[in-house]
């Protein structure tokens, strides 16, 4: 039978890990904590997952008996035209989003 015996002189991986960040070279790099997405962006995802949960399930009840003087169908094909309009918005403010991203960037390497 084999068996493998541990060496003295090997180091265990919590030895090397203590080794690891307790070097010179990690003592002078600064931890950043910056989230790593923009509060803006959570800001926006957030409308506009409200927006898509209110703005359907809100426009079936207000046409369904108002405009639509209780026909279902047409009140939920609104419904469903009106979820894709916040998708759209939203595709087209993350777009812009992006697209002024770039050219902040653009500006900079001009500079």
């Amino acid at each position: 039978m084999a068996s493998r015996r541990n060496v003295s002189t090997e180091k265990s991986l919590l030895e090397k890990d203590a080794t690891v960040s307790s070097s010179p070279a990690a003592a002078n790099e600064r931890s950043s904590v910056a989230p790593a997405v923009p509060t803006e962006v959570i800001v926006k995802l957030l409308a506009f997952t409200f927006a898509m949960i209110v703005v359907p399930i809100g426009s079936y009840f207000v046409t369904v008996d108002t405009i639509f003087q209780g026909n279902s169908t047409y009140a939920g094909a609104l419904a469903a035209i009106m979820a894709n309009v916040v998708l759209i918005a939203y595709v087209v403010v993350a777009m812009k989003e992006d697209q002024s991203e770039q050219q902040e960037e653009e500006k900079k390497k001009n500079r």
